[in-house]
Order: C-alpha cells, then sequence, then structure tokens
C-alpha cells in the first residue's frame, strides 16, 4: 500500500496528489476497478486475446 508523509508547509491537496500519482504508479487503481466486478474465465481469456491482436497488430503497422 503506497504511503505519503506529507511535507513541512505542504498543503493538503498536494499531498493528496501525490498520493494519487503514487497509487496510480503501484498499479493499485487498475487492480481495485478489475475487482470491482467478476469477470468469467472464459470472459478474462477472450479479453487478453483481444488485447494480444490489437498489440499484434500495431506492432505490424509500425513495422510498415
Amino acid at each position: 500500500m503506497p504511503a505519503v508523509r506529507v511535507r513541512e508547509n505542504e498543503s493538503f491537496e498536494k499531498a493528496l496528489r501525490r498520493f494519487t500519482k503514487s497509487c496510480e504508479k503501484s498499479g493499485l487503481m487498475s487492480d481495485i476497478k478489475k475487482h470491482q466486478q467478476y469477470e468469467k474465465p472464459s470472459e478474462a481469456r477472450r479479453r487478453k486475446m483481444n488485447a494480444a491482436r490489437r498489440k499484434m497488430r500495431k506492432m505490424q503497422m509500425m513495422e510498415r
């Protein structure tokens, strides 16, 4: 779990922004979004296969 110490003379908003950024970097937010709703294993496989296809298509377009 990311932790942020509030520095001297630092506003709460700035500390909150740093905390939010550290959560995004650690992948915590994407993990929470992923676990908000149950996904069947077959749907997860299909999503991963589609992501791989998009990645391959993008790589092929960049080679041209």
